[in-house]
């Protein structure tokens, strides 16, 4: 991908993978670049999503970010707070988080996950004033679902390696299983 074509993606929106009846959503920060340009969800090389997401058992097999149709057969979607691709997330206004977080409560009422996993702390408290969340379950709800908010597994993220991710995703994975479903 050259630079000319990673610059020509700013601004444009990846697809959400959504259906009805899914256990868990995953809300990303907003694309980068790279998802953008290639129309799939974490596909930047160094994000680490993808192993982790296999490493703590959501999916049998590591998938490919070109294959994240598949998802919603493990009962999974992913979505993001903010829909503009953008090469930084420093590049948001706080206007966009709390408006991203106005849509996402309102996207998640009506497909209905049980669970939504906000994948980074700082996102989640921008887009919904929860200034103390931690990572882990959260008191409130959004939209009706539970939510767990997550490490986010980009690779800027260095304070997480994908062993440590894969042991938080994978708590979310025991409270969805525990969980008795609608």
């Amino acid at each position: 991908m050259t630079p000319e074509e990673l610059q020509a993606a700013r601004d444009r929106v990846v697809p959400d993978v959504l259906a009805g009846g899914l256990r868990v959503l995953f809300c990303g920060i907003n694309p980068s670049l790279m998802s953008a340009a290639t129309g799939h969800h974490f596909a930047h090389p160094g994000n680490r999503f993808w192993p982790v997401l296999h490493r703590s058992g959501f999916t049998p097999k590591r998938l490919r970010p070109a294959e994240q149709g598949e998802l919603p057969e493990f009962g999974l979607g992913i979505t993001n707070v903010v829909a503009r691709a953008t090469a930084r997330a420093d590049e948001l206004s706080t206007k966009e988080y709390v408006e991203g977080g106005r849509a996402l409560e309102a996207k998640v009422r009506r497909a209905g996950p049980r669970w939504l996993a906000v994948v980074g702390v700082t996102a989640y408290r921008a887009a919904f004033g929860e200034r103390r969340a931690r990572i882990g379950p959260q008191e409130r709800t959004v939209g009706g679902a539970r939510v767990w908010v997550l490490p986010n597994p980009s690779g800027l993220n260095a304070h997480w390696t994908v062993e440590t991710m894969a042991d938080e995703y994978a708590r979310l994975r025991a409270a969805v299983e525990q969980e008795t479903p609608r």
